[in-house]
């Protein structure tokens, strides 16, 4: 696989899941955030989202966010994973904080880098046309703003963000005339008659140029991250600065502060129907299991290694009746 040297891949996987928590506790009774979790039986959502990632970047190029205290969860997951490429939050303090921390850490090593972002949190049925959306995202080096993968809508589903095109670029991309995140059920319905995509939350951006987009929108926040790990690499990496600065931490969400009101600097990329599905919720997860036959597999991936999932979803999901889960927007 070749791949240009300054793209790297990082997978968001500090959530802690809890709208999942009724499908994600194993037999003792702990919820298990759902990125180490399988849909039904075979690799975790991790594993698959690292999988994702090694379409796109060599292995030695993708990382990770995870937190702290999920520790025993993600280790034995990324063990296939370089070291430095395992980025540690204190604390899960939200998606953007997140990036934020993870655009931090490659920038460091690499400042001419573009990163592609991919959440660890997904079902797709069919890879391949996601994964050429996204390479085309990755190789746009001359776009300074935030390339978006956007999703063929097959429902209408007021929890997830929505993008209308705009005008052809000519590259594959085109302008995005408005992002709406988690609209009303009509105004949803509204939006995919107007042509509206799904924001699936995967994006790929230069390095430097999404840290200036984020640090007009927190300054705070960014000035506060960088400086406090700026601190640590000057005295040493236990000496905490960062830590400190996380526990006053406020949670911040990428898309509502970050991607909301920032149409001017956004691309998006359609990506073909491939079977999409962001696991956010049990009735999102029962959909899917409806949908199709999901296959259970114990085959290896290139450059994974296999490590059972934690939780199996569609087992526990057995255990709860599909009217009992709440309605789409409720």
């Amino acid at each position: 696989m070749s791949s240009r040297p300054n793209i790297w891949a990082i997978v968001l996987a500090a959530g802690d899941g809890t709208r999942l928590a009724s499908l994600a506790t194993d037999d003792r009774g702990n919820v298990v955030p759902k990125q180490f979790c399988s849909l039904n039986g075979g690799p975790s959502l991790l594993r698959k989202a690292l999988q994702r990632a090694l379409r796109i970047v060599p292995r030695s190029q993708v990382c990770a966010v995870v937190t702290r205290k999920h520790e025993p969860y993600w280790r034995p997951m990324l063990r296939s994973l370089p070291p430095a490429n395992v980025i540690v939050e204190p604390r899960n303090c939200g998606t953007a904080n997140g990036v934020l921390h993870g655009v931090l850490r490659i920038i460091e090593r690499d400042p001419h880098s573009r990163i592609v972002f991919l959440p660890a949190d997904h079902h797709v049925r069919n890879e391949r046309p996601l994964a050429e959306s996204v390479r085309i995202a990755a190789a746009l080096n001359a776009h300074e703003g935030l390339v978006l993968i956007g999703i063929v809508p097959d429902e209408v589903d007021p929890e997830l963000g929505y993008i209308i095109p705009g005008t052809s670029l000519g590259d594959g991309t085109r302008r995005v005339e408005e992002f709406i995140e988690k609209p009303a059920h009509t105004i949803a319905q509204d939006l995919i008659a107007r042509g509206a995509l799904w924001n699936s939350f995967i994006f790929a951006a230069h390095a430097a140029s999404l840290i200036s987009l984020m640090r007009a929108r927190l300054p705070a926040i960014v000035d506060g991250m960088a400086t406090a790990r700026e601190a640590d690499a000057r005295r040493g990496q236990g000496t905490g600065t960062l830590e400190e600065f996380y526990q006053s931490l406020p949670t911040v969400d990428f898309s509502r502060s970050v991607l909301q009101d920032a149409e001017l600097v956004l691309r998006v990329v359609t990506a073909r129907a491939c079977g999409w599905t962001d696991l956010g919720t049990p009735r999102r997860v029962a959909e899917v299991l409806q949908r199709q036959r999901v296959e259970s597999t114990r085959r290896t991936f290139v450059g994974v290694r296999s490590v059972r999932a934690f939780v199996n979803l569609a087992a526990n999901l057995a255990r709860l009746s599909l009217a009992s889960l709440p309605s789409k927007g409720a």
